[in-house]
């Protein structure tokens, strides 16, 4: 099988295929990715709080959360799970709509606290999901996809050639690949590109996530990361080194802390009109779909695997895929 993808929900799907036994080859340009450049969040409930989801949606939200602790353990990925803080004058009423949405939360002093929100060390993570038992990961970029009838012919642009009867896109807010069927090039090219901006900085890291509503500190290597942007229909990779003032301004007045700025990432994301990934099966024979998370792709990975490799396998599908559906706006 191929995945074309080394982002999260690619390797959380080929490490999924792994496990179920599969030989899976990754095929990936390299460098950083949305992936790369996220803090790691798995944040069900500020996310849903953030979003003013309906219930039905934080309950997937929590679901998808709640598949990782066995990914974790099964690939010796540490999993935080300190809860988030968040903080506005709007707590009050933040705290009854979590509460209402079925979240643990308490009020804090200047906000509240949750322990339903859990994050991940993004770098740490990527290298073990992509060292689980069957994957390989190969560098190079795809630049065609021909159907031959049983078979996929899997081309890099230098040349090299992979076959296989089964292939994941997971190919983040990319244009579609050379040689689709206009019906999925359709799908991919609908992705809307969201780009992100976030910033590291050396500072005393709090012992959880803290979060308003137009910005986040989360603990990171050396300190935290203060992030981050959304920024629809960017593509482009130039730090903004105004934006990145302005984070670290609104990031250490919430920490009550002072720090240096460092590094800036930037990463461009994928979304859809529903906020919701495109995932399953594409309407190509042996070809499949795991793409637009929005922010959500750290949390949302482990379910996504799930239900791409119950649809490679032909398995009952998941009681979330149809509300994942790739063909849902068709």
């Amino acid at each position: 099988m191929i995945v074309i993808g080394a982002g999260v929900l690619g390797l959380c799907t080929a490490a999924e295929l792994g496990e179920r036994g599969h030989a899976v080859t990754v095929v990936d340009p390299g460098g950083p990715n949305a992936s790369s450049v996220a803090a790691g969040m798995l944040a069900p409930a500020l996310e849903s709080l953030l979003e003013n989801l309906p219930p039905e949606r934080a309950v997937l939200l929590r679901r998808a959360r709640d598949l990782w602790p066995d990914v974790a353990e099964a690939h010796g990925i540490k999993l935080h799970r300190d809860g988030a803080d968040w903080r506005g004058a709007d707590a009050a009423a933040a705290l009854t709509r979590l509460q209402a949405l079925g979240f643990d939360a308490r009020p804090v002093d200047g906000g509240l606290t949750t322990p339903d929100d859990w994050r991940i060390d993004v770098g740490p993570a990527l290298t073990a999901l992509g060292r689980a038992p069957g994957v390989s990961v190969v560098r190079g970029r795809v630049a065609r996809l021909i159907s031959e009838g049983r078979r996929w012919r899997v081309e890099a642009g230098d040349g090299r050639v992979w076959f296989s009867s089964t292939v994941v896109l997971a190919t983040g807010a990319e244009s579609a690949i050379e040689g689709l069927a206009d019906p999925v090039a359709a799908i991919v090219n609908g992705v809307q590109p969201i780009r992100g901006q976030l910033t590291a900085v050396a500072a005393a890291a709090p012992p959880r996530v803290i979060r308003a509503s137009n910005v986040y500190v989360a603990p990171g290597e050396g300190g935290v990361v203060i992030g981050a942007t959304m920024e629809p229909g960017r593509r482009d990779l130039e730090p903004d080194a105004a934006e990145s003032a302005r984070q670290v301004e609104a990031g250490l007045a919430l920490l009550g802390a002072t720090g240096e700025a460092g590094a800036v990432r930037v990463g461009v994301r994928g979304a859809t009109a529903d906020g919701l990934p495109l995932v399953g099966p594409s309407g190509e024979p042996g070809l499949h779909l795991a793409l637009a998370p929005r922010r959500n792709g750290w949390l949302m990975g482990p379910l996504v695997a799930q239900v791409v490799a119950d649809g490679i396998e032909g398995r009952a599908p998941a009681a979330d895929a149809a509300a994942l559906d790739p063909l849902r706006f068709a």
